[in-house]
């Protein structure tokens, strides 16, 4: 019965998105500009460095590695900050919070059919061209599966992230500027922007075990083929930690949250 509800929630979503095809066409055009950008800015950080690898990493492997971090931030990104924060301001909360499901669950799912639709329409030919074009650089193998796991677990932590942030919002009223600061940490430690290979030592190695590099850098990493057997299995198992902590955490602090909240809109 409950799964019903999730597929009832997917399938409304994938209509939706169906329904307004041009936010998908806009989306795929400002992932294009965003990706000439990057390539002239890293060509030129290549070229003043005087060298054809730097910190092990080529333009080449750098420029891949960032062509799929932005198709996989398209996938990943959810905006529950955004969508808590009009439900608290709106006053819609107190109808969502009315459904006969968990308002967390019921904001995850309701994003499902998006998730789906980005999923197929930007990352998966993303990665099918950029295998095309570079030949092996994306091994077909075991790696393939253990990405899907991989982002599966990245996802629920990005989420939790999100939820987390969204319920400040019932004490602030207010999101935008936590909003942006989150964005902005979470786009600088994840390895969306930048590859984690180009930090200092020291911060890069704090870095990992923080829970950001674990949306981005985490499933890359298997997916290039970077790191193997028991490599993997501490990336797998740190994902791991970070989904039930994150996702805890995050339950917790909006059932204590909610008690507070306060309704200004009909």
């Amino acid at each position: 019965m409950k799964l019903k509800k999730y597929l009832t929630l997917l399938r409304a979503g994938l209509i939706e998105t169906v329904q307004f095809r041009m936010s998908l066409f806009v989306m795929v055009i400002g992932n294009m500009l965003y990706l000439i950008v990057i390539y002239h800015l890293w060509k030129a950080i290549y070229a003043s460095a005087g060298t054809d690898r730097v910190n092990g990493m080529t333009f080449s492997d750098t420029l891949i590695y960032l062509v799929l971090a932005s198709a996989l931030y398209t996938f990943l990104e959810i905006y529950a900050v955004w969508e808590i924060g009009r439900d608290i301001q709106s006053g819609k909360m107190v109808l969502n919070l009315l459904k006969p499901m968990e308002y967390r669950s019921y904001l995850f799912w309701s994003y499902s059919g998006t998730l789906v639709s980005h999923f197929l329409v930007t990352f998966l030919p993303t990665m099918i061209i950029v295998r095309l074009v570079t030949g092996s650089t994306i091994p077909l193998g075991w790696n393939l599966p253990v990405f899907l796991i991989s982002v599966i677990m990245a996802l629920e932590i990005n989420y939790s992230i999100d939820f987390i942030v969204g319920t400040i919002c019932l004490f602030t009223e207010s999101i935008w500027g936590i909003n942006m600061m989150k964005q902005v940490i979470v786009l600088l430690l994840s390895g969306a922007t930048i590859p984690v290979a180009f930090f200092p030592e020291g911060l890069r190695t704090a870095v990992y075990f923080l829970p950001f590099q674990s949306i981005y850098n985490a499933p890359l990493t298997i997916l290039l083929g970077k790191e193997t057997g028991p490599d993997v299995l501490m990336i797998l198992g740190l994902q791991l930690f970070w989904c039930i902590f994150l996702g805890t955490l995050s339950r917790a602090f909006w059932s204590k949250s909610v008690r507070q909240i306060t309704v200004n809109g009909g």
